[in-house]
């Protein structure tokens, strides 16, 4: 069976992803007073891990683009 999704479409989900959950938790972070059903260091943590993948599937497709030529 076939993966869905292509290299890119998984490169352009991680950032869409990373960055949402980022900017959500930046919007949570104005608000320290106030109890929400999700934590916002783990909110974070994981904005951050899924910009470091994406970040990652960056370098792996320069060095794959370098070897080339």
């Amino acid at each position: 069976m076939q993966f869905p999704l292509s290299y890119q479409d998984f490169r352009l989900w991680l950032a869409i992803n990373a960055i949402v959950l980022l900017i959500t938790s930046e919007l949570l972070s104005y608000y320290p007073g106030k109890t929400f059903m999700i934590e916002k260091k783990r909110l974070r943590a994981v904005a951050l891990i899924l910009g470091i993948i994406f970040m990652v599937t960056i370098l792996i497709q320069a060095y794959q683009t370098s070897t080339v030529f």
